[in-house]
């Protein structure tokens, strides 16, 4: 039988006046990065940044949720490895595109979906807007997205949100450097900075975005093969077996205190 997941459009893509719109549209699992959506992301964001006439991305999504993270009903299946290395090489690639990447977001982002915020340039976030490092309650660590998220944040509340796996809103976001600005209308927020990036001169833009980036991407030249094994490693033991079994059935986990 043909596999009906894969064969779905779940990342709508556009370009208008020199800005490339790729949007995360799979409601239905709340955008979680299974294997088609992460293969469709990848090749929306190389044609974007093959393009001439398109000189910065913004990176955005349909129904409540931005991105869930990892889908879990491909990961309790087992054999994570090449998705978490599919996974490494999208946050690579976002933050080595040789054009700016704009997240705009106005809805919930867990775990996964924070690694790809943290690889955006730049990140606006509305009211409806929650996020939270969630793996520490599947019995995971967020081993791949701290290649992308712990350069932005304030090292303290690193600590604090990456541990405890709470949820916080759009100001707290800002104000811990995972976001840029929290925007009371997402729509004229996003406007304005890409209206702000069109102005800019492509070559400028290209460059500037080189020397932002380069720390990061060191990261990813001398730790990504290391974590994505450990986050394949944490997806295939018995306690993330029994997390991802919790979460899937939503009941408490055995592991759970108190």
């Amino acid at each position: 039988m043909p596999d009906e997941t894969a064969a779905a459009q779940l990342v709508q893509y556009s370009v208008d006046r020199g800005i490339a719109r790729i949007a995360l549209d799979s409601p239905r699992n709340r955008n979680a990065l299974s294997a088609a959506l992460v293969e469709q992301l990848t090749a929306a964001l190389h044609s974007a940044g093959g393009r001439d006439d398109v000189r910065a991305v913004e990176l955005t999504h349909t129904g409540s949720t931005f991105c869930a993270g990892a889908d879990l009903s491909e990961a309790s299946q087992g054999g994570m490895k090449a998705g978490a290395e599919r996974v490494m090489a999208l946050l690579k690639l976002i933050v080595s595109l040789r054009k700016p990447v704009v997240g705009s977001i106005d809805g919930h982002a867990r775990a996964g979906g924070l690694g790809l915020i943290g690889a955006c340039d730049i990140v606006l976030a509305g009211p409806k807007s929650t996020f939270a490092f969630t793996e520490v309650k599947l019995g995971l660590a967020a081993a791949m997205i701290s290649l992308t998220t712990l350069p932005k944040l304030e090292p303290r509340a690193a600590s604090r949100y990456y541990l405890t796996g709470e949820t916080f809103d759009a100001a707290t976001a800002a104000r811990i450097g995972l976001i840029t600005d929290a925007v009371a209308d997402i729509d004229a927020g996003t406007l304005a900075v890409l209206d702000s990036l069109r102005a800019a001169s492509p070559q400028g833009l290209r460059e500037t975005k080189s020397l932002l980036t380069a720390a990061v991407l060191d990261g990813f030249d001398t730790r990504a093969a290391a974590l994505a094994e450990l986050s394949a490693r944490l997806f295939g033991s018995a306690e993330a077996a029994e997390g991802m079994a919790a979460f899937l059935e939503k009941r408490r986990p055995s592991f759970a205190a108190g």
